[in-house]
């Protein structure tokens, strides 16, 4: 598809758009899926005593990954009381991006405000579609007395305009990055350093009421930040941005926490990070769900998510052929780390009881893959490895720098040689780091770094395949310890490929080591 100049939507255009919209059959079946990218899932899943999962609901996930002439899309929608608003959402924020609306000669300043309008466009797309079963369930509320009939109308009315949607987009254009987000997703860039380490970079946070800059936001209007703070969830959800949601964008008075707002609280609009040129970029992109993020939060903490992610989509794409097998087989092993926790007994038992929809977007820049009969220690070189786990929250905002193998073969590129630079946009060592609250500024990497290398004299330590009823490894895959030590935070499970002992070991959550988090901007 042929990217043109930003013009008006003929009346044409925008007629047949909405009629596809409204159509059974979506109109992206005929969009070109983007061969650099990979998904995995998994439904939500509740355990029993005997630690066997059930499905609470229907998948309520969705995503999308299409490639243009001139850009690149993707997006992972987190889905509550049903997956309408994310089917919707997926559909149609793709109509109002690829529909000629963006082109290579936008600046940064043009693709904000193109994302902005998207969004905008899409939730009042989707209240219209919603407005005559609204106009219903509020005749009907008003009828006395009620019967069964009506109270088995107003039940299927209100599963009919129920739920909300929250959403991670990213967009490659002009060979920079953007990133819009709205709720609770994460999005990671992860870049390799020309002297072959790996910084992760968080873009964002979540919009919840721990974020400093949506309690600000908030008390502007006039609601109260300390009680907001202890709430935590408003109507039964964390975001304080979400699309969709018609309670608490249409009713928000009623809700008490919410009541004294000046004007509506929760919103739809995107905070909008870039562009981030990735000129000379090697490494990966990953769009994750709520559902992947709080599973592995519930499973080991929070302190360490970011880096034990990385570290397994980097095993996995060491290991698997494809990037879907290896986005799948990530979320695969989140699943079983927290199945394993739940029926572990051990102290974070009760937090793994259920957790919710998955998905893992992982979009590869000019990053190489290996045949996937490699183990991840051939070659000499070691692959990311997550900081030691800790039993305490680290307030620090230092940099987490890991070891990363980078194999001279099947290099993936980004797909456009459209050269772009924006100035200071790179990470480098000495930089300062950018706070939270600016979140549009350009990316960069403290001075204070950590680096994770293998000394010398050391013992390799390669992943056999599971013996029957083991699980799978989440933590260090292809690092090498001191042959004169074993690291505290190992228990047995691992084997050690170069030494004639019979070492096992495996990543615990029991180590005293120090916890480092990686930048967040």
């Amino acid at each position: 598809m042929s990217c043109r100049s930003a013009v008006a939507l003929p009346l044409k255009m925008a007629a047949q758009r909405r009629s596809l919209m409204q159509s059974h059959q979506s109109w992206t079946d005929d969009l070109p899926l983007c061969q650099l990218c990979g998904v995995g899932s998994a439904p939500n899943c509740t355990y029993g005593p005997d630690g066997k999962g059930t499905l609470s609901h229907p998948n309520e996930d969705g995503h999308f990954r299409f490639s243009t002439d001139c850009c690149f899309l993707y997006g992972v929608f987190n889905g509550y009381d049903g997956s309408r608003v994310a089917s919707f959402v997926s559909q149609c924020l793709t109509a109002e991006l690829l529909l000629g609306q963006l082109s290579t000669g936008h600046t940064d300043a043009d693709v904000r405000r193109i994302l902005l309008q998207a969004f905008d466009v899409v939730e009042k797309s989707y209240f219209e579609t919603i407005d005559d079963a609204l106009a219903e369930k509020a005749n009907l509320q008003t009828q006395l007395p009620e019967t069964q009939k009506m109270a088995e109308r107003l039940k299927a009315l209100e599963q009919e305009v129920s739920g909300g949607a929250t959403a991670i987009v990213a967009l490659i254009l002009n060979n920079k990055l953007y990133i819009a987000n709205v709720g609770t997703n994460r999005a990671l860039l992860c870049k390799t350093t020309t002297d072959g380490q790996n910084q992760v970079i968080q873009i964002g946070r979540a919009h919840t009421t721990d974020n400093d800059d949506e309690l600000t936001r908030l008390s502007q209007l006039g609601l109260d930040p300390v009680r907001l703070r202890q709430t935590g969830l408003i109507s039964g959800q964390s975001s304080t941005r979400r699309i969709g949601d018609y309670k608490v964008k249409f009713s928000y008075t009623d809700i008490d926490v919410l009541s004294a707002a000046k004007h509506k609280p929760i919103i739809s609009e995107p905070e909008i990070h870039g562009g981030q040129s990735l000129e000379g970029v090697t490494g990966f992109l990953l769009l994750m769900s709520e559902g992947l993020i709080k599973a592995l939060e519930s499973a080991h903490g929070p302190e360490q998510v970011n880096q034990e992610i990385v570290a397994m989509v980097a095993a996995e794409l060491a290991q698997q052929g494809t990037l879907e097998a290896a986005a799948q087989s990530v979320v695969e092993r989140v699943k079983r780390l927290h199945h394993d926790v739940y029926v572990s007994g051990r102290q974070r038992a009760l937090q793994c009881s259920r957790h919710e929809d998955m998905t893992l977007l992982i979009r590869v820049i000019n990053y190489p893959l290996v045949d996937g009969s490699l183990t991840p220690t051939q070659g000499g070189r070691i692959y990311p490895v997550s900081v030691p786990y800790s039993n305490h929250q680290s307030t620090s905002k230092t940099s987490v720098t890991l070891s990363l193998v980078m194999p001279a073969q099947g290099t993936l590129t980004n797909g456009s040689n459209t050269a772009s630079t924006l100035e200071g946009d790179t990470p480098t060592a000495g930089a300062p780091r950018r706070r939270c609250s600016q979140p549009t500024h350009t990316l960069r990497a403290p001075a204070h770094t950590h680096t994770l290398r293998a000394p010398a004299h050391t013992h390799t330590l390669r992943a056999p395949a599971p013996a029957p009823g083991m699980g799978v490894c989440s933590g260090a895959v292809g690092v090498s310890w001191p042959s004169r030590t074993r690291p505290d935070a190992c228990r047995p499970m691992w084997t050690s490929a170069s030494s004639t002992g019979s070492g096992e070991w495996t990543t615990a959550r029991e180590s005293s080591a120090r916890s480092d988090e990686c930048v967040c901007v």
